[in-house]
């Protein structure tokens, strides 16, 4: 006796269309990546320029700061002329790189007045302005949205103020 064999034979159209199921699924796949990347791209490139922008102002701010200081320096010895201040504080930047250092606007106040304990003393206040540009931040926003003000020229500011030595 003649066994029958129990394989099932499937037809051919329906593995036919597994397979485009299949290709239907892959291809939808790559296309939900395509815009999953296309959303979150420009936001991730925002995010990671504003960091490194941000950076760069804050290492402005700490450039400035420290000319600021230098000059508060020189502008408390007796007989010191403010050109000198100015110079030092310009000194400085130049030195800190910065690009712009000579549209910065210093200004030296030699007649202050600071409290020390229950007695005041005068003092000298040096302060510096500067208009500092983003480089990248606001063409990237400007892609994103063409009427973006995000990274617009902005102006840092620091001072510092010592106490004048005895005249």
């Amino acid at each position: 006796m003649r066994r029958r064999s129990r394989s099932v034979h499937w037809p051919q159209s329906l593995g036919s269309d597994r397979r485009v199921g299949f290709i239907r699924r892959a291809v939808s796949a790559r296309g939900t990546a395509l815009l999953e990347t296309a959303l979150t791209l420009p936001l991730m490139l925002i995010v990671s320029v504003g960091i490194l922008e941000f950076g760069r102002a804050y290492q402005t701010w700490q450039v400035l700061t420290n000319a600021a200081r230098e000059g508060a320096r020189v502008a408390v010895l007796p007989n010191e002329d403010p050109s000198a201040v100015q110079a030092r504080v310009l000194a400085y930047m130049q030195g800190g790189q910065l690009s712009n250092a000579n549209q910065a606007t210093i200004t030296v106040n030699r007649t202050a007045t600071i409290s020390i304990g229950p007695q005041n003393a005068s003092a000298s206040i040096v302060t510096v302005d500067y208009p500092f540009q983003f480089m990248v931040l606001q063409p990237v926003a400007q892609l994103v949205q063409s009427s973006s003000t995000l990274g617009g020229p902005i102006t840092i500011s620091a001072s510092a103020e010592m106490r004048n030595e005895a005249q």
